[in-house]
């Protein structure tokens, strides 16, 4: 920017040149000039005052016999004529009178140019601040293809290591690797080892892959560049490429080190897919990157860490072994690991002693390292919204809910008929839920609106799952259906409440009978297709299966929708009492958690003695926050005098330091003594 700012300013000097030259050339007037009127210059004229006369078009300047000079300007040309015949002429024949001509006036060469020049210089100043604009404020002219990798410094990267990943063990075991090659390279060098080329991180949205690269980088302390997929691809063909190139140079001069490209699926999809067969951008920049990955130059030293979740769509020829030697999958924790990412991003959260990890990890299955980052965030922005000093597990269970279904709208007007119409619907959705033997027990049942739903019952599993069967999915269809089928039981009618719960329902059967083999009609053979629209080499995705056999699926599907309906709806007549008494008493205190739902259903209280509970709870939780805030403001008070008694003992030591030592022993001296 200041070389910007340098040549800028060798343009505002030329320019301020040429204007001082301009200035110059015009010159000055010798000696100044009277203005009169035409009358009084005609007078000066007859009574022969004038000693020297200049007429110039309409512009008359006279000297004066005691040497003043005068102008005026004529009307037209008609008076000056009129002069001519009675005072000039008559004056030059009798020597009175010296008529001068004066020099045509031209205008300086230099004042000529002058618009021309202002204008050139004010078009390559224009010029010259776009091209630094489009170059991010600061590039070199047309330095398009100049790659915009961030190099990390190792201040910076060392505030990330291992130690701050958490329940990613097996991941980090295959970058520690790499770490222990970049630090000790000869180890691997004598015997023969290669270290892997490149490492692809493969996970879902939030799974850690960017910070797992962070903490690689700070404990190898090698240079680290960090770059985007989208970074390369440029309105500009050939730009990607010559991106590429000059990333790979830059890293050569700093190697070892670490390139990261985020979300490199961007750039690396599979070739042949686009309008432009082979010769689009996005190809060759690709093309590029498989080039200096693995080709005639050598990269040694430098190691690829790229993360995607879409490695399905990745070109085959990236991920063959000498290019992205690893693929590391970088799942959603398990509850080890969930208590482990607790633990890790509330060490700088006051929590309170109630708030236990283990219970947390339990209640908070599927979610990713950065759900549980924003879910700590929300119950730390809840307490300060009530003025705590201590995150308490009613603020996490709250953020728990916020995270899944959304904010609380308790200001939401709602007629009584559709919180009837709510009621029963969660009510069937909770009983058929419990009735289940395979289905996980229920965690809460609500009928105050979050987010798009009017109410919810969330259903949490006892333990981490990574498959399901035919028995389970049926049942999820089953309780998924339990809504609709209390809403007609109940009220005679259904609403438009229990459509999100129809699509549900119908995609787990489709992928029952299309995408699992769980359909004994149609056997075990796969019939889905991919919903992409732009994948691989297809434009659009087609069907691999007959109208006939699309026929046969559409009513496979069907019928198990039937059953699960029929199964629900049989469930909840046997058990319409119990329908009634949860639907009522949603109605009264309108949440129940699940030792509250689990006691009514197995009837070992009743809906008054829940009710009552409840309203218990609420006034011990109003004195507990009281008796809590009491306890802050007299903390509060408690550390506001401490930091008052400090302030009082520094002004002490400050008065006795600005004490005078001379006066002192002035005043202590034998003379003043005696």
């Amino acid at each position: 920017m200041n070389r910007v700012f340098k040549n800028l300013g060798i343009y505002i000097v030329i320019f301020g040149l040429v204007l001082a030259m301009a200035w110059f050339y015009q010159g000055t007037p010798e000696q100044e000039v009277e203005e009169v009127d035409f009358s009084d210059f005609a007078t000066q004229l007859k009574n022969e005052k004038v000693e020297e006369l200049s007429i110039n078009d309409r512009i008359m300047s006279g000297t004066l016999k005691n040497g003043d000079k005068i102008i005026a300007y004529a009307p037209s040309i008609l008076e000056i004529n009129i002069l001519n015949e009675q005072y000039i002429f008559p004056q030059i024949e009798a020597g009175s009178l010296t008529v001068n001509s004066d020099e045509p006036k031209t205008t300086p060469w230099i004042v000529t140019l002058l618009p021309t020049i202002i204008m050139v210089a004010i078009l390559i100043v224009f010029w010259f601040v776009f091209m630094n604009q489009g170059q991010g404020g600061g590039g070199k002219v047309m330095s398009f293809g100049k790659s915009r990798a961030k190099l990390h410094k190792e201040d910076d990267l060392r505030k990330i290591t291992f130690a701050d990943v958490a329940g990613l063990d097996e991941e980090k075991e295959e970058l520690e690797e790499v770490v222990d090659f970049l630090k000790n390279p000869k180890k691997y060098n004598n015997l023969g080892a290669r270290i892997p080329k490149g490492i692809l991180l493969v996970g879902p949205p939030g799974t850690g892959k960017t910070y797992i690269s962070k903490a690689a980088a700070g404990e190898a302390g090698v240079p680290f560049y960090s770059i985007s997929g989208s970074d390369f691809v440029e309105m500009f063909v050939g730009v990607g490429a010559s991106r590429v190139r000059d990333l790979f140079e830059q890293a050569k001069k700093t190697a070892p080190c670490i390139i990261f490209i985020d979300e490199i699926d961007a750039v690396g999809r599979k070739r042949g897919a686009g309008l432009g067969g082979g010769h689009d951008e996005r190809e060759q920049t690709l093309n590029q990157l498989l080039v200096e990955m693995d080709g005639f130059g050598d990269n040694t030293g430098i190691i690829i860490l790229a993360a995607t979740n879409r490695p399905d769509i990745l070109d085959s020829a990236l991920l063959r072994p000498g290019r992205f030697d690893r693929q590391v999958v970088i799942g959603i924790p398990d509850i080890k690991g969930r208590e482990a990412i607790f633990r890790v991003h509330s060490r700088n959260k006051p929590l309170d002693e109630s708030v236990d990890a283990k219970v947390l990890a339990r209640r908070t299955p599927g979610f990713t390292p950065a759900d549980i980052e924003n879910m700590l965030n929300e119950a730390a922005l809840l307490t300060a919204r009530r003025n705590g000093r201590r995150i308490r597990m009613d603020e996490i269970e709250e953020a728990i809910t916020k995270v899944i279904a959304g904010p609380e709208k308790k200001s939401r007007v709602i007629s009584e008929s559709e919180r009837k119409l709510t009621a029963y619907h969660e009510a069937g959705h909770a009983l058929v839920a419990r009735m289940m033997p395979n289905t996980d027990p229920v965690h809460i049942v609500t009928i105050i609106p979050r987010g798009r739903a009017g109410g919810f019952t969330m259903i949490l599993p006892k333990e981490d799952k990574y498959y399901s069967t035919k028995t389970i999915m049926t049942e999820q269809i089953v309780h998924l259906l339990g809504g609709r089928v209390a809403e007609k039981l109940t009220l005679n009618d259904i609403s438009t409440g229990a459509s999100s719960d129809i699509e549900r329902a119908t995609e787990i059967a489709k992928g029952m009978v299309t995408k699992y083999g769980f359909s004994e009609r149609i056997g075990p053979v796969n019939y889905s297709s991919s919903d992409e629209v732009f994948l691989g080499k297809d434009f659009s995705t087609r069907k691999n299966y007959s109208e006939e056999m699309a026929s046969e699926i559409d009513e496979e599907i069907r019928t198990i929708i039937e059953d699960a309906y029929a199964t629900a709806e049989k469930l909840l007549n046997e058990n319409i009492d119990k329908l009634h008494t949860i639907a009522k008493t949603l109605l009264e205190i309108e949440t129940l958690d699940g030792e509250q739902f689990e006691a009514l259903f197995t009837g070992a209280k009743t809906s008054k003695q829940i009710i009552v509970d409840v309203h218990r709870m609420e006034k011990v939780k109003e004195e507990a926050n009281a008796l809590e805030a009491a306890q802050d403001l007299e903390e509060d008070m408690e550390e506001s005098a401490e930091d008052e008694a400090e302030y009082l003992a520094e002004e002490e030591d400050s008065l006795d330091e600005e004490e005078d030592p001379a006066t002192e022993a002035q005043e202590d001296s034998p003379e003043d003594k005696r």
